[in-house]
């Protein structure tokens, strides 16, 4: 929604300053200048990545206008299911939980987190981890090696398509000096014609530039941190999944170890000590309302 929002104010700010100074709207509509700009950069985003990569930074540039999915309703569910495998293992056995990790998000211990099942990767990383960690023959300090691993691959792969889009934002402003050497090479061979057509054809030139800056600092760079924000948020979300489970491998009580969990999520997005007890008291219900109330 705030993406929306930016974008309505840098075009609301630009061609309202323009008109204010009583500029000529069909002078910026130069759409083969835009044709030049957009098509090479669209070019040079190919010729630097593969189909995987691209179909990933237009999913990314997507999800950007849908906002963050890390929300504090995320969190308090994810403390719930947490909290339930732990309990499940000290009531029930170790050999009862692998059962149901072998389920998946087919396990009633996954089925009644929708928030957290939608997240494929996460359910992956915590079966595999607490695969690892049933076993019995890896120690907790190579246990939390392994998951550090694994969370710095992850990582660095969803990194890669916010930076490939930073690096076409960064071409832009170029592309656009292309798109205007274009329009002087064409003006020049218009001399000694009427000065009306040489002065149209020198502001098509300068739109070129004009459109080339505006779309790398007006909206791709933006979109592209955007994008290496959501990134962050991902990875927090992680670490607050690796350092329950890392606490519980370690042998704490199922509570402590979702309290030591809880410690790490962010500020902005943490459930309250008292928000969290009633979600886990009081199951499904209390979740919402406590994480509504967290939330607000």
């Amino acid at each position: 929604m705030f993406v929306i929002i930016g974008i309505i104010a840098v075009i609301g700010a630009v061609i309202g300053g323009y008109l204010m100074e009583h500029g000529n709207l069909k002078v910026l509509m130069q759409p083969a200048e835009l044709l030049i700009i957009g098509g090479a950069a669209i070019g040079t985003l190919l010729i630097a990545n593969p189909l995987s990569v691209v179909i990933r930074i237009f999913k990314g540039v997507l999800a950007t206008f849908s906002g963050s999915r890390y929300s504090a309703n995320l969190y308090l569910e994810t403390l719930q299911m947490l909290n339930e495998i732990f309990q499940f293992a000290r009531k029930m056995g170790v050999a009862k939980l692998e059962e149901e990790i072998e389920k998946g998000p087919q396990s009633e211990l996954f089925s009644k987190y929708p928030k957290v099942v939608k997240n494929h990767h996460a359910v992956d990383f915590l079966c595999d981890t607490l695969r690892t960690s049933l076993s019995g023959v890896v120690p907790p300090f190579e246990l939390d090696q392994m998951m550090e691993l694994d969370l710095e691959v992850h990582h660095h792969e969803a990194a890669i398509p916010a930076a490939s889009l930073t690096t076409v934002a960064d071409a832009l402003p170029g592309l656009g000096i292309v798109a205007a050497v274009l329009g002087v090479v064409i003006t020049m061979g218009a001399l000694g014609g009427p000065p009306e057509a040489i002065g149209e054809k020198v502001a098509a030139a300068l739109v070129g530039t004009f459109l080339g800056i505006l779309l790398c600092y007006g909206f791709i760079a933006p979109i592209a941190s955007a994008m290496g924000k959501s990134n962050d948020s991902e990875g927090q979300y992680y670490n607050s999944l690796r350092v329950g489970l890392l606490a519980f491998a370690k042998g704490m009580a199922p509570k402590i170890a979702v309290e030591v969990a809880r410690r790490s999520i962010p500020a902005d997005m943490r459930p309250s000590f008292q928000n969290l007890e009633a979600a886990l008291k009081g199951g499904g219900a209390a979740a919402s309302a406590a994480g509504g109330a967290s939330g607000d």
